[in-house]
């Protein structure tokens, strides 16, 4: 997934480094949005451009920056018709805290957010059409609209940020359990997605 913001947190030089190249890549939003896809699955530039409509020489372009930057690897290459077609994978972690993000110019962050929510869209829209979103009885839809002060937000932020942390432990956990008892088979699986964002006026939302 496209990278998210996480608290704030001290960090080595190298961790420091590694985000400065991060934001470097993430600079241009066809970079942003063809990383989300690379976090995701296995692809190609071709199969990258395909998907955003976008023109192979850029996407390869865009592509090549993010392996220079360490923030996708080469995983196979595979023979087309007299050329090799080659397929990258993402290597970034899944986030970087409140600080990287705020060093990051309004289109990037703009390219992220878009990214991101495609991402969500296609999970969400791939369970439905296989009709396993209302399978359970115990899934979890819901959106909440609040009016927040400063201090209501910041609280908000940080019970999100805590959330995301404590689903990555439970995935772990949980992975670490499948394999002790073989039952990977069995496992299930599963998008959890978290959102908070500020919305326009109530006044501007009603004549939307």
């Amino acid at each position: 997934m496209p990278p998210r913001r996480a608290r704030q947190s001290k960090k080595s030089s190298r961790e420091a480094a590694f985000d400065t190249q991060l934001i470097k890549a993430l600079s241009h939003p066809v970079r942003a949005r063809a990383l989300a896809i690379l976090s995701e699955r296995v692809a190609s530039p071709k199969e990258i451009a395909d998907e955003l409509e976008i023109p192979l020489g850029n996407v390869s372009y865009h592509v090549n920056t993010l392996k220079e930057f360490g923030c996708i690897e080469l995983v196979d290459e595979v023979p087309r018709r007299g050329a090799t077609e080659h397929f990258y994978r993402g290597v970034a972690r899944s986030f970087f805290n409140d600080e990287n993000w705020a060093r990051m110019d309004p289109t990037s962050k703009g390219g992220l957010s878009v990214a991101g929510l495609k991402v969500i869209n296609k999970h969400a829209r791939a369970a439905i059409e296989a009709g396993t979103f209302d399978s359970r009885d115990d899934r979890h839809l819901s959106y909440l609209t609040m009016s927040l002060d400063q201090e209501g937000w910041g609280e908000m932020t940080t019970l999100l940020a805590e959330t995301l942390e404590r689903l990555a432990e439970i995935n772990v956990t949980a992975a670490n359990r499948m394999a002790k008892s073989g039952g990977s088979a069995d496992s299930i699986h599963a998008t959890a997605a978290l959102l908070g964002f500020e919305s326009p006026p109530q006044t501007q939302q009603k004549a939307a």
